[in-house]
């Protein structure tokens, strides 16, 4: 009786795998996943250009800004770093919203002719777009951990020099 046991703990028994059934239910969610994501990738696409186009028209603004507000901290970087630093914003909307508008044509086609092959690729595009939002957060996350860090270590060599 021992030995049953030890060799049903210590064998590599494999059950028998039971595929994956994709129920109606799940088909109806999965539609209505993708119809939800092809419209927070067309919201992301519009705010894309909206970024781009501030981006371009950053110049102006820093213009404007020199022209009314001549010590404006602002004015004196110029219009290139702003430029700069909205086309990476916009970089930053827009690959998300490509990675969501290309899961939702997939799952559309897995949904409407059963193609297991766009499944495949739907999930792969959706794994990528919360795999991208981890890593930006992880970067976000140590990025304010530095600036805190910083701040204490510049407030604390303050307070010592002025006491």
């Amino acid at each position: 009786m021992d030995n049953a046991e030890e060799t049903y703990q210590g064998s590599s028994i494999e059950k028998p795998e039971k595929p994956l059934v994709i129920t109606e239910d799940v088909r109806s969610y999965l539609y209505d996943m993708g119809k939800w994501t092809k419209f927070l990738a067309i919201i992301g696409f519009i705010f894309t250009a909206l970024i781009t186009l501030f981006a371009f028209g950053s110049a102006a603004f820093i213009s404007l800004l020199a022209t009314y507000s001549p010590g404006n901290p602002l004015a004196a970087m110029g219009s290139g770093f702003l430029s700069v630093y909205f086309l990476v914003i916009a970089l930053l909307y827009f690959y998300p919203s490509w990675l969501m508008f290309k899961h939702s044509n997939a799952i559309k086609k897995a949904v409407l002719y059963g193609d297991q092959e766009s499944l495949g690729l739907a999930m792969l595009n959706l794994k990528s777009f919360f795999k991208f939002w981890g890593v930006l957060m992880i970067v976000l996350i140590s990025f304010y951990f530095m600036v805190i860090v910083m701040a204490i270590v510049v407030g604390v060599s303050t307070a010592n020099m002025a006491g």
